[in-house]
């Protein structure tokens, strides 16, 4: 699922802001500079809960596997240039703490 997130948030990147923030994070990605954080096997449960409960946003797979791994992390903190999945689902740490 790494890759997935991955693709993501280079889509949004390069859509949003342009090619060369997208080429930052590749390099920081190949530097070691960001930690990928696996989907665990544990979180599976939670995202599919989650896509169902949200389904008329709809949240989906990518949204909701960041919002479990958080949940399992303890960590409030989300980094997301797509505020509006974010902003509504109701985690179970919390307010979701919105970056940058």
């Amino acid at each position: 699922m790494p890759a997935l997130v991955i693709t993501e948030v280079t889509y949004l990147l390069g859509t949003k802001l342009g090619i060369d923030p997208e080429v930052r994070f590749l390099g920081d990605l190949a530097a070691g500079n960001l930690i990928i954080e696996p989907v665990a096997a544990s979180d599976w449960l939670r995202i599919a809960e989650l896509v169902a409960q949200y389904g008329d946003l709809p949240l989906g797979t990518v949204d909701a596997s960041v919002i479990a791994a958080a949940e399992r992390l303890t960590t409030n903190d989300i980094a997301t240039l797509d505020r509006r999945h974010f902003t509504v689902v109701q985690a179970k740490i919390g307010i979701l703490n919105l970056l940058p």
